[in-house]
């Protein structure tokens, strides 16, 4: 098989695997609510029926269709322009021989961010940012019943920032209730800026401009959806119980004293965020790749045998410690001192390099050491290697496992569930960076470990569209309490709650989506 299976359209069992995943996600978000009493159902319909009515208009209404396919194509002749000032100052370190600009991130990827963080902070100063906001933010209010500062943070979320977007509502940060930050946080969290979702957008698209447009269409259809998505989980895990104050009235925050001090000032941001995010992804590269490294010798070395000793000393120990009578702590001491003799001796002789050491103390016996001496059953590695797609204990391999339940219930091919769950989360501990630099991979039918499925590509592009990770609580804390100093202690309280609503919300949007492309 060179390509991938396509998309079969909405279908009966579509619709019914998409029923399954929204009613999941709901629940989970019910599970982790402050207060279930209060929810107010009407909003969360709402806020599912937008989603479901934005997702059928991108993918089977021609006029709507065409509007985010038009908006999306702008994205792709802003990349061009962005590619005239990347060759007048780096077309020296860019190789002509590589199609993918994967493989010439620093040079290809990052300038986009640079330029779209100057063209954004021009548009704000301009004042026509804050007017589309406005008009989306009206209609949030009225129909789902939410504040004017809560609306006017989830529309600007769309087009701006974590950090950027809380600048529209700065006059009403302090006097925000719970709910209120906590929706400020999951929107900040479900949805991308304008900048590096245009990275993206290069980064799936390649240098088709049929593929950029199609991913651009997409992206933004996704980051679209999550502003009603975040509404319904924010509204689900920390419900309103105060009177809302439906007045919108923007901020008068600026981005520059003048239209060249405005591009000045988002060409330094975007160049910071361009230089964290290329610092961010080595340093991830690095440490995923050390963390598989430790787990690859763990696995090689270790068998289930292992694992379950490990848990009877665990629980034995933890037993011990608990107890007051002097006989079990003696003889839960003496257990747990035999297993650790044994996995001492054990390990000893399985990991010595040069088994001839230990081998020339024992002249006097008929018996000659050899690795893997006392090693019961496969080890860990070499059974994950003879049954699952991974052929050694790693990271992906846990988090593919972990997250894969999660990934079926939102109505992923069983073949790809693993690979999709694996992505997930990365995302969630890394960045959506990393994830759409797997995505990426294995969307390529030539690699070794590859997806199956189209659609699972596309329910992956809808899921990975969101801040949700947990660098992302330390930025929200920083940022948003610089703006509003009183509100820091709850916003780092609410962090954890707010990484999961984020994560939700990008789920919601996949599951959508996933359901109706069949």
């Amino acid at each position: 098989m060179n390509e991938l299976i396509a998309t079969q359209g909405i279908s009966m069992t579509s619709i019914t695997r998409g029923i399954i995943g929204m009613v999941a996600l709901i629940a989970i978000a019910y599970i982790f609510s402050s207060d279930r009493k209060s929810i107010s159902w009407k909003v969360v319909g709402i806020g599912l029926f937008m989603q479901l009515v934005i997702a059928v208009g991108v993918l089977y209404v021609p006029a709507v269709k065409g509007m985010f396919e038009f908006i999306g194509q702008r994205f792709v002749d802003v990349m061009e322009f962005t590619q005239a000032g990347t060759k007048f100052l780096l077309a020296s370190f860019i190789s002509k021989e590589i199609d993918s600009p994967l493989l010439n991130f620093a040079f290809v990827i990052l300038p986009t961010i640079v330029f779209f963080s100057a063209l954004t902070s021009v548009l704000f100063f301009l004042g026509i940012i804050q007017k589309a906001v406005k008009v989306l933010a009206k209609l949030l209010t009225k129909t789902l019943n939410i504040s004017g500062a809560e609306s006017l943070s989830i529309a600007g979320n769309i087009f701006l920032g974590q950090t950027e977007a809380p600048l529209l509502i700065k006059a009403y940060l302090e006097k925000m209730n719970k709910s209120e930050i906590m929706l400020v946080m999951i929107g900040g969290m479900a949805t991308l800026a304008g900048g590096v979702l245009a990275a993206y957008v290069l980064f799936l698209g390649g240098d088709d401009p049929v593929q950029q447009a199609y991913y651009a269409k997409h992206l933004l259809s996704a980051s679209v959806m999550a502003a009603p998505g975040a509404i319904v989980v924010a509204k689900i895990l920390m419900p309103q119980a105060e009177k809302i104050d439906g007045n919108i009235e923007i901020s008068k925050e600026t981005a520059g004293s003048n239209f060249l001090d405005a591009m000045a000032t988002g060409t330094s941001e975007g160049l910071k965020l361009a230089m964290n995010i290329g610092a961010m992804l080595l340093v991830f590269f690095a440490f995923i790749a050390m963390t598989n490294y430790i787990l690859a010798k763990i696995g090689y070395f270790t068998t289930y045998i292992d694992w379950i000793i490990s848990l009877v000393v665990a629980l034995a120990f933890s037993f011990w410690k608990k107890s007051n009578n002097k006989l079990i702590k003696t003889f839960l001491l003496t257990f747990l001192s035999v297993i650790a003799f044994i996995v001492f001796y054990k390990y000893f002789r399985v990991t010595l390099n040069n088994v001839s050491i230990i081998n020339s103390f024992l002249p006097f016996i008929n018996y000659q050491f050899v690795p893997g001496d006392f090693q019961i059953g496969y080890s860990v590695s070499q059974w994950i290697a003879d049954n699952t797609n991974y052929n050694q204990l790693s990271m992906e391999f846990i988090l593919g496992y972990t997250f894969a339940p999660l990934m079926w219930l939102i109505g992923v091919a069983k073949e790809d569930v693993t690979l999709l769950g694996q992505l997930l989360g990365i995302k969630l501990i890394a960045s959506e960076f990393v994830g759409y630099v797997n995505l990426v991979e294995y969307k390529d039918m030539g690699n070794a470990m590859h997806l199956t499925y189209e659609k699972s590509v596309l329910i992956a592009t809808y899921m990975l569209c969101g801040f949700a990770n947990f660098a992302s609580i330390g930025i929200q804390v920083g940022g948003i309490g610089q703006l509003a100093p009183n509100q820091r202690k709850r916003l780092s309280e609410f962090g954890m709650k707010a990484l999961l609503g984020g994560m939700l919300a990008s789920l919601l949007s996949a599951n959508i989506a996933g359901m109706l492309v069949g």
